[in-house]
């Protein structure tokens, strides 16, 4: 098989038939979750910020660009390398709230 290094040794004739329908199913799961979110008693969450990081992953994520991998990986990542003296909290909530010092 012949490719470049850095590249996918599939094509995308291939890659779309095996795996274009789950990935349907997971863009429909996040439709649903955007859609609950919508309908939700309680619209004071779109101040969240898991919210916030979660569609600014979904721009990163429509974005032509090469590496949206990383670059979603990293909305969600704690930039920090200071270890905090004690947890803040009991278990991981998925997102780094980078917006909590603009805040205060």
């Amino acid at each position: 098989m012949d490719f470049q290094p850095g590249t996918c040794p599939m094509t995308v004739q291939q890659l779309m038939d095996e795996y274009f329908i789950e990935n349907r199913a997971k863009l429909l799961d996040i439709a649903a979750f955007l859609d609950r979110l919508d309908r939700g008693m309680n619209q004071s969450s779109s101040g969240d910020f898991r919210l916030k990081a979660f569609r600014e992953a979904l721009q990163v994520l429509c974005s032509k660009k090469p590496g949206r991998v990383k670059q979603i990986q990293m909305v969600f990542s704690d930039p920090t390398e200071e270890p905090l003296e004690k947890l803040d909290q009991k278990s991981a909530c998925g997102a780094y709230d980078r917006w909590k010092l603009e805040e205060q």
